[in-house]
């Protein structure tokens, strides 16, 4: 049988019609560059929305996976798995928490906080403290629970009802928090930078009055790391840098090297609201996953990228401010470690879409912002090539206004 061509008229014949797929065929990576099916090169500065923090390619990565498929590919969680006990054993000397859960994607682990914070309130004989809350401009996932808690309509519209039990809280806005949180709450999941949400970054007077308040109704704190996690930011997990003290974590993304992998990570405070049978997952904490996730994490530190991410996300931040000052079209920067964001005065796509000509890839979020997630190896020679290139975009485009 001839195989079909990878166009987009063939995507179009065979799939749903929900991702607006670049006009790209990529066949490998190769660093932090991908390259399609006819040699060209992409500097790639998405990562694969944040998945590829070592890029493509990286040996120590590979060979992690190519040795554990070898063994052993999955069995299911009915047995005993050392690479889950070694990743496990480093993300809670990582948190300093108690206790995790495998799932397999960011959506999955915010389910099973949902369903582990409304378990965990219904040993306080309160029948009503089931409420779930989030902070508006979020989001947290896909699924029926992940998506009752994201902010944006484009998400949600056309698939309510949503899951009942569940509000917003206005994002940094101490009153509506005072508002908003009560006896009834369950649990408060904030995302400490947003990043759908144009890279905002939570108060550290908002976390204050969170803790405070937490003391005082009894509710949980889940921190969702999914894309600020695993060194982006400046620090392993983002919630550091407010001390935020949550009482769960989500992570996923990069964690899995690039491999379907997310973990929930429980404070002692949770550390037994599950028995068994009360949630589970079949390809959680695949053992594939897990040896990726334990060589990802390892690279990290041995190649010191977490440091890398502030170096370069502060050079980054630094040429955009010179750009900023020649070109009015870019009206604010916003800079945690490698997740930046440059809000522009008008919709993200067109730049996103002009860059895409020029042979890098960047994206669009919150309409008007262009939001930088390159991997965790990105050097100073890679981010001065995006830079430039944004450069002239915003050159070629003054010029056609001039005309």
């Amino acid at each position: 049988m001839t195989p079909l061509p990878v166009t987009q008229e063939t995507e179009q014949k065979l799939f749903f019609h929900n991702y607006a797929r670049l006009p790209i065929a990529v066949t490998h990576g190769e660093g932090g560059w991908l390259v399609s099916d006819d040699g060209t090169r992409y500097l790639d500065m998405i990562a694969g929305i944040g998945v590829n923090a070592l890029g493509y390619g990286d040996k120590r990565l590979v060979d992690a996976i190519c040795s554990q498929a070898a063994k052993l590919i999955h069995a299911s969680n009915l047995f005993m798995m050392q690479p889950q006990f070694a990743l496990a054993e480093k993300l809670l000397d990582l948190s300093g928490l108690s206790k995790v859960f495998f799932a397999n994607s960011g959506t999955e682990a915010i389910e099973a906080a949902i369903k582990m914070a409304r378990k965990w309130a219904g040993q306080f004989g309160n029948p009503q403290k089931k409420e779930v809350l989030s902070l508006s401009n979020c989001f947290h996932g896909r699924t029926y629970g992940a998506m009752s808690l994201t902010a944006k309509p484009k998400y949600v519209d056309g698939f309510e009802p949503l899951l009942d039990g569940t509000g917003m809280i206005n994002f940094n806005d101490i009153n509506d928090l005072e508002d908003k949180v009560s006896t009834k709450t369950a649990a408060v999941f904030i995302e400490v930078v947003q990043g759908e949400g144009g890279i905002h970054r939570i108060s550290q007077s908002f976390i204050d009055r969170l803790k405070e308040l937490r003391d005082h109704y009894n509710f949980l704190i889940v921190a969702d790391e999914i894309q600020a996690g695993c060194g982006r930011t400046g620090t392993f997990f983002s919630y550091t840098q407010v001390n935020a003290e949550p009482d769960l974590v989500c992570l996923a993304k990069p964690l899995g090297g690039g491999l379907p992998l997310s973990a929930v990570i429980g404070s002692e405070k949770v550390a037994d609201v599950l028995s068994y049978g009360n949630h589970g997952t079949t390809f959680g904490g695949n053992p594939v996953a897990c040896a990726a996730g334990i060589a990802m994490i390892d690279a990290i530190h041995h190649d010191h990228l977490i440091e890398n991410a502030e170096t370069i996300g502060s050079f980054i931040k630094d040429e955009m401010q010179k750009l900023a000052a020649i070109h009015p079209q870019i009206l604010d920067i916003r800079q945690y470690g490698l997740m930046i964001g440059i809000t522009v005065d008008k919709e993200a796509k067109y730049y996103a879409g002009k860059a895409l000509q020029k042979h890098v890839l960047i994206n669009a979020t919150s309409v008007n912002v262009i939001r930088l997630l390159p991997p965790l190896t990105i050097n100073q020679e890679e981010a001065q090539h995006c830079i430039s290139t944004l450069d002239e975009i915003f050159t070629e485009e003054e010029a056609e206004q001039a005309c």
